[in-house]
């Protein structure tokens, strides 16, 4: 039997599945978290509370448990854990990604400077610790329009175009104030980019001794221009021009390359524009969200299970993805306020091609979009023989949904 610790962020979507993909495994589960609900139901050495914040202390507390009992891969379900993930299992010997690279993929500006370095094709920027006025400043040397975000977070959450002077300045205290009260330093360093026109995509991959094998291309047709970049609709396989493809394949191997990482999955997102590319952004994790349930591998592996066989060292035979065309629709708050409740469920369900229909916050939550906000409503899902008519059953569907969204008492 395998012995698998996962690292589960108090406010992941991933846990389930991930837990069903050990269960299917038959591996022997420790779950580590910053958040006791995420312990409810483990015992003894089978739960662990660690400090995600605190890497190091977080690594050493896995290391003292595996002294008791032995572990065969640590595996982080989200961004929060991979640096925790890749500090235990250097020390315990197991398959990792070297902790500074983790790191490295884990700040935006380094890396913009690590790609830089690698001369690799992305957005022209500055990273700026200043005041608003600084932020203008270099608004205007990388040129208008630009997208002001925290080199921290993740899910395009405060990440803001600005098209003129002022916008900057404006983002600039606007993101300030996000990550106050994300609980991140209000006056940590900030990276000003030009904004790159053009169509976007999402990468998934997984690392094998430095080697990149590409999972799938989504598409993301909804345009993602600003002010904000809520992501939507993701659709695979992608319909762009297999040259454009080939470049996207390259690019993406070159920047895991860039910054050093070698090991488990990895998510990318660059942006394309008359067969050129970008690279935006690569984390050394997964997609994030319940996007994965979108991928099927043979006799119905999920990627969480993919992932898993990667890091125990297990058989991945069944590895080939489903041919069908699939994609998920995040669904988008479209204001701030408290969800009352998601009416016409059963009529998005039925619309054909929609597979799945799973909602992330409970009515009586209070809900706001980005760029403050950090998670959506639900996800949904659809299959079909085209990524054309997976799109079109998305947005069919989602047009069929009711969000009631109503101002909290004393609002």
């Amino acid at each position: 039997m395998s012995h698998l610790l996962l690292l589960l962020p108090s406010a992941t979507y991933r846990a389930k599945d991930f837990l069903d993909a050990a269960a299917r495994l038959d591996a022997d589960v420790v779950v580590a978290s910053d958040h006791r609900q995420a312990l409810a139901g483990a015992l003894g050495d089978r739960a662990l509370r660690v400090d995600l914040r605190r890497p190091e202390a977080a690594a050493q507390a896995i290391v003292e448990l595996a002294q008791r009992t032995p572990l065969d891969a640590v595996v982080a379900v989200d961004e929060q854990g991979v640096l925790v993930a890749a500090l235990a299992a250097e020390r315990l010997g197991l398959a990792h990604n070297p902790p500074e690279a983790v790191a490295v993929a884990r700040d935006k500006a380094a890396m913009r400077d690590a790609f830089a370095a690698a001369n690799l094709p992305q957005p022209e920027f500055r990273p700026v610790s200043g005041d608003e006025a600084q932020v203008a400043s270099l608004a205007g040397e990388v040129g208008f329009p630009c997208v002001v975000k925290p080199v921290s977070l993740s899910a395009s959450r405060g990440v803001i175009r600005a098209d003129t002077p002022r916008e900057a300045e404006v983002a600039a205290t606007r993101i300030r104030e996000i990550l106050r009260q994300a609980g991140e330093d209000p006056a940590g360093l900030l990276l000003v980019e030009r904004y790159i026109p053009g169509a976007e995509v999402a990468v998934e991959g997984m690392l094998r001794a430095g080697e990149l094998e590409l999972v799938a291309v989504f598409d993301k047709p909804d345009p993602l221009e600003g002010p904000y970049f809520e992501e939507t609709i993701y659709v695979t396989p992608s319909r762009l021009p297999t040259s454009t493809l080939t470049t996207i394949g390259r690019l993406t191997s070159e920047a895991v390359a860039a910054l050093g990482l070698v090991e488990g999955p990895i998510h990318a997102e660059l942006r394309v524009d008359s067969g050129r590319a970008w690279l935006l952004e690569l984390a050394a994790r997964s997609i994030g969200g319940l996007c994965s349930r979108s991928l099927r591998f043979g006799l119905g592996v999920s990627f969480e299970e993919l992932i898993l066989r990667r890091a125990l060292g297990l058989s991945l035979d069944r590895q080939t993805r489903e041919e069908a065309a699939s994609g998920v629709m995040m669904l988008p708050i479209p204001r701030a306020g408290v969800l009352q409740e998601l009416g016409g469920q059963d009529a998005a369900l039925a619309v054909a091609g929609v597979t799945g229909l799973e909602l992330s916050i409970a009515p009586g939550k209070r809900v706001k979009p980005l760029p403050e906000g950090g998670r959506y409503l639900g996800f949904l899902f659809a299959r079909g023989e085209t990524a054309v008519g997976v799109e079109q059953a998305l947005r069919v569907a989602h047009s069929r949904l009711d969000v009631v969204i109503v101002e909290p008492c004393g609002g």
